[in-house]
């Protein structure tokens, strides 16, 4: 991961150092991400339009689009536009669903597009010529690691999932695997749809068909809020732990206050797709091929630890 890191650093470096292109050679980055339909993707939201006003700025034969989509289906939609009335030198993705974009990125790749995936992978990861994400495996290893130590290894868990994405699943691996050998029992496992309405809904539900619940994963923080809401509300005393995962500044400021229910978090930065975005311009600008896979880590943050990930101006 460090050299990954410093990979990261060197062509970026590489990018700010180069000049612009000639005329001839001007090429169109797209960027196509989910609508901000919640804190996370507000966040993704508001990096990549910065990334873009920034290397629109400094590069003015690089052309970087950013279109958001409230849907799959409108992402679908929203690619297949776009490569239909330019020519679209790379596409920068971050798939609503990894089911329904695999198909339609593939048609873009194969008419030449340099292709950028984030985050949410694709199923195909033929597809790709650049993935960045956070490591979405120790986000749920790390978290479940925490459970079984607080716990003595004992106790009964509800988890939520979601939405059907390779991240859902690598987080809910990564959680599995790290409660394996322990007496911590997932009493319910479903999918929330990284929403903290459902979220909220779907905790009443658990709360009312199980009458002894040790601790909650919420897999990611809007969730997480639906599900301390319901509780709140519930009254229930026998919940000793609610966690979530991804850096919410709301969630950072619970750990820094050394919150009982919710005494850890791990990240899971918006900020990736600003990284993915650069790199995808070097590879052009930078005269730096760029190819393979860029994971971030998702180490536990505690209260010793939390003011490093505490940005307050962010949206999320």
């Amino acid at each position: 991961m460090l050299r990954n890191a410093l990979i990261a650093a060197g062509v970026t470096t590489a990018l700010l150092a180069a000049g612009p292109a000639s005329a001839a050679e001007k090429k169109t980055i797209a960027v196509s991400i989910p609508a901000a339909d919640h804190g996370w993707t507000a966040g993704v939201v508001y990096h990549a339009n910065a990334a873009a006003k920034e290397i629109n700025k400094a590069f003015p034969d690089l052309e970087v689009i950013v279109k958001t989509s409230p849907s799959a289906s409108a992402q679908v939609s929203a690619i297949e536009d776009l490569s239909a009335t330019r020519k679209l030198d790379a596409l920068v993705i971050l798939p609503h669903s990894s089911e329904e974009l695999t198909t339609p990125v593939k048609t873009i790749k194969e008419k030449g597009s340099f292709i950028t995936v984030v985050d949410r992978g694709l199923n195909d990861p033929n597809i790709q010529d650049l993935y960045v994400a956070g490591d979405n495996i120790a986000v749920g290893f790390n978290t479940a690691k925490f459970l079984v130590e607080k716990m003595g290894g004992k106790g009964n868990l509800v988890v939520l999932r979601g939405i059907p994405t390779v991240i859902d699943d690598e987080r809910i691996k990564g959680f599995q695997d790290g409660i394996k050998g322990s007496d911590l029992k997932i009493l319910d496992i479903q999918y929330a749809n990284w929403n903290s309405d459902e979220a909220f809904k779907l905790m009443q539900d658990y709360l009312a068909k199980y009458p002894q619940i040790d601790a909650v994963w919420a897999n990611d923080d809007d969730m997480l809020l639906g599900v301390l809401e319901a509780i709140k509300q519930s009254g229930r005393k026998d919940i000793k732990f609610a966690l979530g995962g991804n850096g919410m500044k709301e969630i950072i400021e619970k750990v820094m206050a050394g919150d009982a229910m919710t005494p850890v978090e791990t990240p899971y930065p918006p900020s990736m797709i600003k990284t993915a975005i650069y790199l995808t311009a070097a590879h052009f600008a930078g005269h730096a091929p760029v190819r393979g896979s860029l994971k971030l880590d998702a180490p536990l943050i505690t209260k010793a630890n939390a003011a490093e990930y505490h940005f307050p101006d962010s949206p999320f």
